[in-house]
């Protein structure tokens, strides 16, 4: 191998490419060399799944204070209020950004078809949780459209490269240097997936921005790249983790057996229709039994509501009815979703649209300030990966772009602040290379993909929308022994992208587990039937700290 081109060093080693990952390396470039990582291609990832848009103030008949009181509502007492305060006023800047990156929000005259004296303003959505319009959005493909603006605009700047088809394996922290004072991140170890070759990526400044983790659950919205690689290797070079228990389930996945999982926009319910579960042959609604918004009620509370009907009536999926607007309309405020379900044979402007919950968004991760800094120094965690407070026990929809906007300025601003002042205590040149010791060849990839499919389906069974205290027992007994056959696994053969994310999942499956079973209560996205529904704020936070390995409670 040649060594030289096995280690790059950089000021800014980003990586994913999100909305999060894209925004810290543009604004990183400005003030040093950049080094982006994509597991995939760079436009694969979480944020180029979102359909329903960016929440953000807008408009005189909305205001930061009512925008703050619906997230902290969602969020069941666990919000952090100076972070939701300083993230939603944060929030036109960083749309401004956007618009002058070549962003196109759609506007209230492409969906009226007219030109009327407001058909230059933005065609606000309104979604779950929100008590006013207020999501921009671009069509129902938002986050593609963010992708690609950001993209260009990281692949045009002569300080950014990126590296795609490569995935992270671990963070280089000051422990692999046997540092035994403040614990520093130094870059990460990086594998091209092409050749299983492992590069030493070395940086002064790191920024996880990897997305979510919905492949832990046997059915997810999320894309095949959301393995919770950021989470696990933040764990591994020992940064606290947070609020791992609150994991969102989508309310309306469509349920169609010729598609992959594909989400049915939040922002559907927002322009009227409604959810509806068959009862004798006859299609009620049933949202009005559950929550005073009705089918506008948080995504958690919806997703129970349609879990428990699914159980009560036996049916395989709930619907969603918007018949009640016309076709032109649809088509205008919905061409992705609406041309999709006719190449499926479903018309949405004359047909039910089946439905169930899926797993969706994690609310908790690698703990953060607003800025992003972790409890690694030179460490930043960004978008979904990390966890600000800004979601508390429920995400309000919507609110994940604009945190990632928010936190990504937030954190490359904090790392500038101290480029030059700071010194890491070790030497590029003391940092080692991979080892990969007396690994070998595999010859039974079998183990990979049953154990993959193993735990999969324990959690969506054991540690799904509603959970107990004895299902979380039997959770932690497998994941102990699938934990302990992986890291065998992983020590004795040579990596493979499949064995690396297999690790990163089973480890992000513990500290769900973990952080659940210390939860005595349900409160937001964390249903446990043992207990009853607590919303008396303030709440607390769970943590996870190396090496006790023990959750506990911070207030």
């Amino acid at each position: 191998m040649d060594t030289a081109a096995a280690r790059v060093t950089c000021d800014f080693l980003v990586i994913g490419t999100g909305v999060a990952g894209l925004c810290s390396a543009l604004n990183a470039a400005r003030h040093g060399s950049v080094i982006l990582i994509s597991k995939d291609r760079a436009d694969e990832c979480n944020t180029a799944y979102a359909q329903g848009g960016i929440a953000c103030v807008m408009e005189e008949g909305d205001s930061f204070q009512a925008h703050v009181t619906d997230t902290l509502n969602a969020g069941a007492g666990l919000c952090h209020e100076d972070v939701v305060r300083d993230i939603v006023q944060a929030g036109p800047a960083r749309i401004r950004e956007l618009v002058e990156l070549g962003l196109h929000f759609t506007t209230r005259g492409e969906i009226d078809a007219g030109n009327g004296p407001d058909a230059e303003a933005y065609d606000l959505g309104r979604e779950g949780g929100h008590t006013r319009r207020r999501v921009l959005h671009a069509g129902d493909i938002t986050g593609r459209e963010v992708v690609a603006v950001l993209l260009k605009a990281c692949r045009n700047h002569p300080n950014i490269r990126i590296f795609e088809n490569h995935i992270a394996v671990d963070l280089i922290s000051t422990r692999h240097v046997n540092w035994q004072k403040e614990n520093w991140c130094l870059g990460a170890y990086v594998m091209e997936k092409a050749t299983c070759r492992i590069l030493t990526f070395v940086s002064k400044f790191t920024v996880l921005a990897t997305g979510g983790a919905g492949k832990v659950y046997l059915y997810t919205t999320n894309p095949d790249v959301a393995t919770g690689d950021g989470v696990a290797m933040a764990w591994r070079a020992y940064a606290e983790i947070s609020n791992m228990e609150f994991f969102q389930f989508h309310p309306t996945c469509l349920y169609h057996p010729k598609t992959k999982p594909f989400l049915i926009s939040e922002a559907v319910r927002g322009e009227g229709a409604v959810l509806k579960i068959r009862r004798r042959g006859e299609f009620v609604e049933f949202m009005q039994d559950y929550h005073p918004m009705g089918s506008l009620a948080p995504r958690d509370i919806v997703a129970r509501a349609i879990d428990n009907e699914l159980k009560r009536s036996g049916e395989a999926c709930a619907y969603l009815d918007i018949r009640h607007k016309d076709e032109g309309f649809l088509r205008r405020r919905f061409p992705n979703i609406h041309g999709h379900l006719l190449d499926l044979g479903i018309d949405m402007a004359k047909d039910l649209i089946p439905v169930v919950p899926a797993a969706h968004y994690c609310c908790g991760g690698v703990r953060t300030d607003v800025k992003g800094k972790t409890t690694v120094r030179n460490l930043y965690a960004v978008g979904e990966v990390g966890c600000t407070g800004l979601h508390g026990a429920n995400r309000l929809a919507s609110n994940s772009l604009l945190e990632a906007l928010a936190v990504a300025h937030n954190a490359i601003a904090d790392a500038v602040g101290r480029f030059t002042s700071e010194q890491p205590p070790v030497r590029p040149e003391q940092i080692p290379d991979w080892n990969a010791g007396d690994a070998k060849d595999s010859d039974e990839q079998i183990v990979i993909t049953h154990t993959w499919q193993e735990l999969r389906r324990f959690m969506w069974d054991y540690v799904g929308i509603v959970r107990t205290c004895k299902r979380l027992e039997r959770a932690k007994n497998r994941i102990r022994l699938l934990r302990n056959e992986i890291e065998k696994y992983y020590w004795d053969f040579i990596l493979t992208p499949d064995l690396v994310e297999l690790r990163n999942l089973a480890s992000i499956a513990e500290m769900i587990i973990d952080c659940a079973g210390t939860r005595q209560e349900s409160r937001g996205l964390h249903c446990n039937s043992d207990f009853a529904e607590n919303t008396r704020p303030p709440g607390q936070d769970t943590v996870l700290r190396r090496p006790s390995r023990a959750a506990v409670w911070l207030e």
